[in-house]
């Protein structure tokens, strides 16, 4: 059995002893942290239209690019931690929803966690990028 576990920053605990909790002791467990564009993309935006033009080494988005794959790898290394057996962990860099939905193929099972607004019940208990992904998932899905 594979079971790939998507790790968002607030929710990852859960959906890491889900898993403990859920999946057979023998199951190949992927992590997967998936970063947007979205951050670096607006600071190189703002920096070359407002701020930078002939100096490209002064760009923020470098930066920003370099510390969320360090935050990433943290994540991932405390979540393979807390899980306690082998696993695979997985970064992608990309749009976020359809990076979880390719990272599934061929898996047995995708746990993810909610990410939308828990007070209310229905379509809004889920953000964009988690319902792309329960509505395409190519596997069973865990909802934590």
């Amino acid at each position: 059995m594979r079971v790939i576990v998507w790790l968002v920053e607030g929710t990852w605990p859960a959906c890491v002893d889900a898993v403990r909790s859920h999946a057979p002791e023998g199951a190949e467990v992927v992590l997967l942290h998936v970063s947007g564009p979205d951050v670096p993309g607006v600071a190189h935006g703002a920096f070359a239209g407002l701020l930078g033009r002939g100096h490209p080494e002064r760009d923020p988005g470098a930066l920003l690019e370099r510390l969320g794959g360090t935050s990433a790898a943290e994540l991932l290394a405390a979540a393979a931690e807390r899980l306690g057996r082998p696993c695979a962990r997985e970064e992608r860099s990309g749009r976020v929803e359809r990076e979880v939905v390719a990272a599934a193929e061929g898996a047995d099972l995708l746990v993810l966690a909610r990410d939308g607004d828990r007070s209310r019940l229905g379509p809004r208990s889920l953000g964009p990028a988690v319902r792309f992904a329960v509505d395409h998932a190519p596997c069973p899905v865990l909802l934590v």
